[in-house]
């Protein structure tokens, strides 16, 4: 087995002990939603979500470096018609325990096909929370520049005056920009909406996500050296993209299918690197 891939089997609520503090640089994850994925992990009622998630998050804080980041994939469900609000109880919660709830990202699934309930539609989005223990940590904004687009050829190529300036918005809102800087750019920052298509080529698992959604956030909050834990480690996807990637990774798992399958992707890797 590679050193630099750690897999424990259990409940991450017991075994996240086990795991040396103030020692991971990035804390992705996707665990169990509410009510969800009864046939393997027999699902959590949403009304006992928050407290079901605290001791864990509470092992999480203490393992994760002070500079670290904790990004949380999670979604609500709708229950008797309506949308459950156990993801903003769970939010609320984290910051009375400790945690900055820093950024919301949402993640776009923008291959998501249609379809309808009698009152609302499909989802194609799901939230990325980021956590952290205190305002100042690790992120490398430049690993996730993205090109400035074909916009920019015609546009910054005819400014007007107020492109030259900070030009306040017209419907007074407090918001200005400066088109100006923009000349001369190749790349820009993204915004905090990921748009990802969702397929995985990381079968064998009930909710496995696609590669690139770990490996942006990777590149956004990590160096090669780094360590990223996954607590709900699932088919292994965070591992192996981490791993890819030249981080260190561990992930836990209560499952004993799901761990043996990662175990037996690692015996082949392992193989390959002989």
């Amino acid at each position: 087995m590679p050193d630099a891939i750690r897999i424990i089997l259990g409940d991450c609520a017991e075994k996240l002990v086990d795991i040396e503090h103030d020692s991971v640089d990035l804390i992705f994850t996707s665990p169990p939603y509410a009510d969800q994925r009864k046939n393997t992990y027999g699902g959590i009622h949403p009304d006992q979500y928050v407290e079901w998630f605290l001791p864990i998050s509470s092992e999480l804080y203490r393992v994760l470096k002070p500079t670290g980041t904790f990004i949380l994939n999670i979604k609500e469900r709708v229950v008797d018609g309506e949308r459950h609000t156990y993801v903003l109880d769970l939010i609320k919660a984290l910051r009375e325990q400790g945690w900055f709830w820093t950024e919301e990202f949402i993640w776009h699934k923008k291959n998501s096909y249609p379809g309808k309930w009698p009152n609302r539609f499909r989802d194609a989005w799901e939230r990325l929370l980021q956590f952290n223990k205190n305002k100042n940590f690790n992120m490398y904004q430049e690993a996730v520049m993205i090109p400035i687009g074909d916009w920019a050829t015609t546009r910054l190529n005819n400014l007007s005056e107020t492109d030259q300036i900070r030009d306040e918005s017209k419907v007074q809102s407090g918001f200005g920009k400066n088109v100006s800087n923009w000349v001369g750019r190749e790349k820009v920052y993204p915004t905090n909406v990921v748009h990802l298509a969702t397929e995985t080529s990381n079968t064998g698992h009930s909710a496995a996500f696609p590669k690139s959604l770990p490996e942006w956030f990777i590149k956004l909050f990590t160096q090669p050296g780094d360590t990223v834990l996954d607590p709900f480690m699932g088919s292994g996807t965070t591992l192996f993209v981490a791993y890819e990637m030249g981080r260190n990774a561990v992930g836990i798992e209560i499952m004993p299918e799901y761990y043996e399958l990662v175990e037996k992707q690692l015996a082949t890797l392992q193989k390959r690197l002989l």
